[in-house]
């Protein structure tokens, strides 16, 4: 049943009132550093933050270790070789009074690290000027999961008692594809009729998400300063040959992948790129020399209903060829790896009713025309699509400079996303008399 006029208003004028309560929460988490840097991580200390705060709003919550899920390295999508000493999750659980659909809230608390770029602002400082808030994961994603645990206080206060049951959850690891969290969340019992994962979508609702893939590429050759007859070019050539015909693995890919009707409308639909690129140390404290060595990250995205051996067939087949064709530029075979685990794209029926009635309280929230397309990059939210049948979105604010410095959100976009989100938890699993 659609929510009654009175009632909307009622649910935003309580978000809009309380916007420094919801700002505080997120830089009360940019101030605790959750950086993944895998195989370990550092998320400990900001779940116990979490957990005491969904506490603190009378919900049943529960912080557990990975090594606490049964099944959980059995399952077919746990990817191995990370360490979880002090990486738990939390999920906590508000009991509806029957009669109501049940829901989860999701979201990661890792970010990706501080990294080695200048920042201008205390990255792990929350600081907030004008409409923006900056620090590591401000925009990916402590916003949203500020947003989740948001929805509890906004509850409590409000007095609204629900049918359906509300969980709200916080993994770790799920930044470089890790999604273990996510997985383990699930084998917990923690799953619902729907879920929605507050990743920075822009004020956008995603029901669908590209796949992707790394590979990292190691070229050797023969370096130095002087060769006997001619200059030494080391591994530069083959380095110039490689991202010449990067280009056209990247046309090949725009030729044959099946585009999904939700990104149809994209220029590139799987844009293929290269994320790093380094032949070794910089500066004078180094010897001037050709490098002999270079190491390439190649990143690619794919559509939702492609096939993990088909994509690595058609990687390795076109890699085979370009090699094969000048073997005077590759006296050493490359090295190829893949560091981060098989991602890929998922996507929900349009006609979900809960892509269709979160589209009506945006829309009510907001005043204006949702928006629906997919989400540019992997996540998590494949998991609830394809391993545990759960139909899921993706739904959050708006920020910018993600995994960069500098990075922040706009607050005024975490409001709105609270404040459609906010009807929808009372829409979707209905509020008890």
């Amino acid at each position: 049943m659609p929510l009654e006029v009175e009632f909307r208003n009622r649910l935003s004028s309580f978000v809009e009132s309380h916007r420094d309560k919801l700002v505080g929460i997120i830089r009360d988490m940019v101030r605790i550093p959750s950086e993944n840097t895998p195989p370990v991580g550092n998320e400990e200390a900001c779940q116990k933050y979490v957990a005491e705060y969904l506490e603190r709003q009378g919900m049943e919550t529960d912080l557990y270790y990975f090594r606490d899920v049964q099944g959980l390295q059995e399952h077919p999508l746990y990817f191995p070789g990370r360490e979880y000493s002090n990486r738990p999750n939390v999920d906590a659980r508000r009991e509806g009074a029957g009669g109501g659909r049940s829901l989860v809230l999701s979201g990661h608390i890792d970010t990706v690290p501080r990294g080695t770029q200048p920042w201008t602002r205390d990255p792990f400082g929350g600081d907030v000027e004008g409409n923006r808030l900056y620090g590591r994961g401000s925009n990916d994603m402590k916003a949203g999961v500020a947003v989740n645990l948001f929805m509890a206080e906004a509850l409590r206060e409000l007095g609204i008692r629900l049918k359906g049951d509300l969980i709200i959850e916080s993994v770790s690891d799920e930044e470089y594809g890790g999604v273990n969290g996510t997985i383990a969340g699930r084998l917990k019992g923690y799953n619902g009729d729907a879920a929605i994962i507050t990743e920075p979508t822009f004020l956008k609702i995603c029901p669908a998400q590209r796949g992707g893939r790394t590979v990292h590429i190691t070229l050797n050759s023969t370096g130095g300063i002087l060769a006997e007859g001619k200059f030494p070019t080391g591994v530069i050539d083959a380095v110039r040959y490689f991202l010449v015909k990067m280009l056209g693995f990247a046309e090949q890919r725009k030729r044959t992948a099946p585009v999904h009707e939700i990104y149809a409308g994209l220029v590139d639909p799987v844009p293929v790129s290269i994320t790093k690129l380094t032949t070794g140390p910089w500066g004078t404290g180094e010897p001037i020399t050709i490098p002999e060595t270079c190491q390439i990250e190649m990143y690619w995205q794919l559509m939702p209903g492609e096939k993990e051996q088909d994509v690595e067939r058609e990687f390795h087949e076109w890699f085979d060829s370009i090699v094969k064709a000048a073997p005077g530029l590759f006296p050493v075979k490359p090295r190829i790896e893949f560091p981060i685990r098989w991602l890929p794209g998922s996507a929900i029926c349009l006609t979900e009713p809960l892509l269709t009635e979160l589209e009506e309280c945006v829309e009510s929230a907001l005043g204006q025309e949702a928006v629906v397309q997919g989400f540019d990059a992997p996540c998590d939210m494949y998991v609830f699509h394809q391993a545990f049948n759960t139909p899921a979105v993706l739904w959050g604010p708006r920020g910018d400079n993600t995994h960069a410095a500098d990075e922040y959100v706009e607050i005024d976009s975490v409001v709105a996303a609270a404040k459609a989100q906010l009807q929808f938890v009372c829409q979707w699993c209905g509020v008890a008399e």
